[in-house]
């Protein structure tokens, strides 16, 4: 697992809701599990597996 400051970070929108990390597109070999990861909320999220910082950029979330 990466050290959460050696993480990459990565720009969200609401396009790419709901969010999963990995990302479609990444290689083989960089990958994990998926794991669906809720940046509308808090306005940003940190995957568990490889440490990679999602921020949310998008509009407002409506509903739940």
């Amino acid at each position: 697992m990466s050290a959460p400051d050696t993480a990459k970070q990565v720009e969200v929108t609401e396009k790419q809701l709901p969010l999963h990390c990995p990302l479609p597109g990444v290689p083989l070999w960089a990958r994990h599990p998926r794991v669906f990861l809720d940046v509308a909320k808090e306005g940003e999220a940190r995957c568990p597996y490889c440490g990679t910082l999602y921020v949310y950029k998008g509009a407002p979330v409506k509903g739940h």
